[in-house]
């Protein structure tokens, strides 16, 4: 399967823009998180982790302090490069298509903080699901952090303006024939940049569904970062354990 080159996500994740708009999310809760579910999966020490769709490799980066042997993957070429300065022994940084299984297998599997949909045929997803699968020992977990639809798409705010860095991001956002977008236009240096996030509004059935059609086993479902229970109207995330 050859890289994409053409798509919002390759060209958008690709830019010091995406950084710079997002560089003030709450890292400490993302921590929080990786502390809770790291302990209730009860990894073994020295467990392989693969964190899919890494970034910068923030979470790798924790991930590895906690002791175990990551491999953060991601499919930005500039993401990959930063993050590759952080590498050690047990840590390793790669530039990887989600859609693709790699031929060494994890222990456990961390999908973070909505790195899933962006596709913009339905079959990807599908293909991606197996692919982790896929990925998987025998023994081993998967973790898909997604936005919980019902609550974003009732709480959606139509327009946002945010400066950051000097920049002005002028941000709307819509639901539109199954997806989520996010427009964001700004200036900078007397050029007009304009890119739209495009997430397929997936919700507990529809990610039911293409588990059954991957052979997955949905475990656990989760509706915040303390693992507390999810409910369709309320909850701030859908995360889903599954082998």
């Amino acid at each position: 399967m050859q890289k994409d080159t053409n798509t919002w996500y390759a060209s958008w994740f690709d830019t010091p823009y995406y950084h710079i708009l997002y560089k003030d999310r709450d890292y400490e809760e993302a921590q929080v998180f990786i502390d809770n579910i790291t302990k209730y999966l009860n990894l073994p020490e020295n467990a392989k982790v693969l964190d899919l769709a890494c970034g910068r490799g923030r979470h790798s980066i924790y991930l590895n302090k906690l002791g175990y042997d990551v491999v953060g993957a991601d499919l930005s070429k500039n993401s990959i490069e930063y993050a590759s300065q952080f590498e050690n022994d047990h840590l390793k940084f790669i530039e990887h298509d989600m859609r693709q299984p790699l031929e060494e297998k994890f222990d456990a599997i961390f999908n973070l903080f909505t790195s899933f949909g962006y596709f913009p045929e339905e079959k990807d997803n599908l293909t991606t699901l197996k692919a982790i699968h896929e990925s998987l020992t025998e023994y081993g977990f998967a973790v898909l952090d997604f936005m919980n639809v019902h609550k974003v798409i009732g709480q959606l705010n139509p327009t946002e303006t945010k400066t950051v860095d000097g920049i002005v991001f002028h941000i709307t956002r819509s639901y539109q024939d199954g997806f989520i977008l996010k427009n964001i236009k700004f200036n900078d240096n007397g050029q007009d940049f304009d890119f739209t996030e495009k997430v397929k509004a997936l919700t507990l059935q529809d990610f039911e569904e293409l588990m059954e059609q991957s052979g997955i086993y949905l475990l656990e479902v989760f509706g915040d970062y303390k693992l507390n229970r999810y409910y369709e109207k309320e909850s701030d995330r859908l995360i889903m354990l599954f082998k």
